[in-house]
């Protein structure tokens, strides 16, 4: 009972039945989801391109452009889902499923968002931004349609929004993206979203569901397993690129350094994973002091890598 009276916050997303259309349509689109899209600046930050105006300005218009694009796919799912969130004893509180919002207008302005994302992501970035703005849109629809209820496959559609997320600032910059920042950007993002699984997995138990269909198809062990691989592939290439450029220059040392904040970092995420606590990500990498204090330091360390002479 304790646990899920500490969980009922979060999933409150729809606030309550009344309210006004505007105020609907706002909670609707995930104000607090919105802080997931500062992952844009995570390739021009590696590349130590973040000094100018004219690239903070351009992040920030990807920003918007990406906060816009997963508005859209809320407010689709939404719609799409009005049925069986007037079902479900919490769901039912969304602005769609209680009438604030009318489904028409939620379907309607959740295509227009999606399409006004991609048209200004081609007229103000480039062709590039645009194709990942448009496959994210595509591909979160279809993991609201059918993807969410296909084993493992779920986890990788989750992933690959967060390495969009990534990869779209440097694409919008022209910057160019190495195999080993995907490949940490992209295991860093599996860590984080099996880690999530797996702890509303330890909380409900074993073979419950809850609100994912498929929690109940997936193991505790499993899930473990895949979050543990996904932390090694991720620090393994985060090391192997540190050791393996600039030889032996002063850039160079500040980089070797890095990993040790990096590691000590994963290692305190998943003892809240290894507890079941890491439901909200944002609330562990937020909330816990000595996680904020590595990461500090680890900012630290990469950018006098970056500036070293």
């Amino acid at each position: 009972m304790r646990e899920a009276a500490v969980r009922e916050p979060a999933t409150r997303e729809g606030g309550g039945i009344g309210g006004t259309l505007a105020g609907g349509l706002l909670r609707t689109v995930r104000p607090r989801q919105w802080t997931k899209n500062l992952l844009v600046v995570a390739a021009p930050a590696a590349a130590g391109q973040l000094g100018s105006a004219g690239t903070a300005l351009r992040l920030a218009l990807v920003f918007v452009l990406f906060t816009t694009a997963a508005s859209a796919v809320y407010l689709l799912n939404d719609a799409r889902d009005v049925e069986a969130d007037r079902a479900h004893p919490d769901k039912c509180r969304r602005p769609v499923a209680a009438g604030t919002v009318p489904v028409p207008l939620a379907y309607g302005l959740g295509a227009l968002l999606a399409l006004t994302a991609t048209a200004l992501g081609a007229l103000l970035c480039n062709a590039a931004t645009a194709a990942v703005l448009a496959g994210y849109v595509v591909m979160q629809i279809a993991y609201c349609l059918l993807l969410k209820r296909v084993l493992v496959v779920d986890l990788a559609v989750v992933t690959a929004g967060f390495v969009m997320r990534a990869m779209a600032g440097g694409l919008a910059l022209g910057i160019p993206l190495s195999r080993w920042f995907l490949i940490t950007a992209g295991f860093g993002a599996l860590f984080m979203v099996a880690g999530k699984r797996y702890s509303e997995a330890v909380l409900m138990g074993e073979g419950e569901g809850g609100t994912r269909a498929l929690l109940r198809d997936y193991s505790v062990g499993y899930l473990r397993f895949v979050w543990q691989l996904a932390a090694g592939v991720a620090v393994l290439a985060y090391c192997l690129w540190a050791l393996g450029t600039d030889g032996a220059g002063p850039g160079s040392l500040w980089r070797q350094l890095s990993m040790v904040p990096l590691i000590l970092a994963v290692l305190r995420y998943a003892v809240f994973v290894d507890r079941g606590a890491a439901g909200s990500p944002e609330d562990v990498v937020l909330r816990d002091r000595p996680l904020a204090v590595t990461a500090v330091c680890w900012c630290v360390l990469y950018t006098l890598s970056l500036t070293a002479p």
